[in-house]
């Protein structure tokens, strides 16, 4: 397969991704959009990576993975602390954390 099918299907997810976090309001969903643009992120890098012949896109996804692992620990223990003292995953109840 074509590299550039790679990086058309990257900019296709990218895309989806900033238009979920845009329009959506419920805290988690805008959550699994960010990291479908990372993902997005993590696989253009592979296909120039694989365009140029070298492996500096593929190490460079590694460690995006493992920053988005870790954001996805920090992510999910805020919202589980909003959603409790809340009731509620919305985004715009989020603003309101003055008790």
């Amino acid at each position: 397969m074509n590299p550039v099918n790679y990086l058309y299907l990257a900019a296709l997810l990218f895309t989806i991704g900033a238009a979920g976090v845009l329009i959506r309001r419920n805290a988690i969903v805008v959550f699994m959009c960010v990291e479908l643009m990372l993902n997005a992120c993590n696989l253009a890098f592979v296909a120039f990576s694989r365009m140029h012949g070298n492996l500096d896109g593929q190490i460079i996804a590694f460690f995006t993975m493992v920053v988005a692992a870790a954001e996805v620990v920090v992510g999910l223990a805020i919202i589980v602390t909003i959603f409790r003292t809340r009731h509620t995953a919305s985004v715009d109840d989020a603003s309101l954390m003055k008790l």
